[in-house]
């Protein structure tokens, strides 16, 4: 495990574009998976201006996104697949038939998820993982639970999730209260994975992903079990990181 903890939210996203940037350039056709919420958008918009002004190139790169809520029209405003092509892909040179988002309007939430994970299968596997973290410690949208769910599943939220996801919404009311989301067994296998975090609020979560017992009450704790993961860190979530 890799933590690296930077002064800003700034310059957090711009060290976590910097790597996913170094992973396109030693890998051009690289399978990307990647994460929504307000922690990403500063490593996108990085990655914009690295494609525009430094010609960093997403032509033959694939990308899977974590999870979408179940229920939400892709056009949606408060959909995974709207926010991706708001703040990335409508700004790069992505083939859109290389971009794959769950369906949460699917007739068959079940075939849907497993339709997800064979795309996955037969694309290779993920290379690089980007992830987030909620203040309950979920990854994706894997909430604490009694045990870990392995592939691509249709999951039920936690109030905790909700809440925090109700900021989005125009109130709680609207938030959906399911969604698609990789498992973890999907996730750990991905080659590296790239875990951002920021903000004070975060800095529990972290903690007990770093040094606490690995169990499914707190889902990021797994990570600690990952051959390489690098946690991308502004000093307000890391409060609690002594570095040895």
């Amino acid at each position: 495990m890799r933590i690296i903890i930077e002064d800003s939210y700034e310059s957090m996203s711009k060290k976590a574009a910097l790597m996913l940037a170094g992973q396109i350039l030693l890998k051009p056709d690289t399978i990307l998976g990647l994460a929504t919420g307000s922690t990403p958008i500063g490593m996108y918009k990085e990655l914009v201006r690295m494609h525009k002004e430094e010609d960093l190139d997403f032509s033959n790169v694939v990308t899977f996104n974590l999870d979408e809520y179940v229920g939400l029209d892709k056009n949606d405003k408060n959909s995974y697949h709207y926010y991706m092509f708001q703040n990335f892909f409508n700004h790069i040179n992505i083939k859109k038939e290389n971009i794959y988002i769950p369906d949460g309007m699917a007739q068959d939430l079940e075939e849907e998820c497993k339709r997800y994970e064979r795309i996955i299968e037969e694309k290779g596997g993920i290379d690089l993982q980007i992830l987030g973290i909620g203040k309950n410690g979920h990854i994706g949208f894997n909430e604490p639970d009694l045990k870990f769910e392995a592939t691509t599943h249709v999951v039920k939220l936690d109030e905790e999730t909700i809440m925090a996801n109700s900021r989005f919404f125009n109130s709680i009311a609207e938030v959906p209260r399911f969604a698609i989301s990789m498992g973890i067994k999907t996730i750990m296998h991905s080659k590296k994975i790239i875990l951002l975090a920021s903000g004070e609020e975060k800095a529990e979560a972290i903690y007990k992903a770093i040094y606490g017992p690995i169990v499914p009450k707190h889902p990021a704790s797994v990570l600690q079990l990952h051959p390489d993961v690098t946690f991308i860190l502004d000093k307000d979530a890391a409060k609690f990181i002594k570095l040895r």
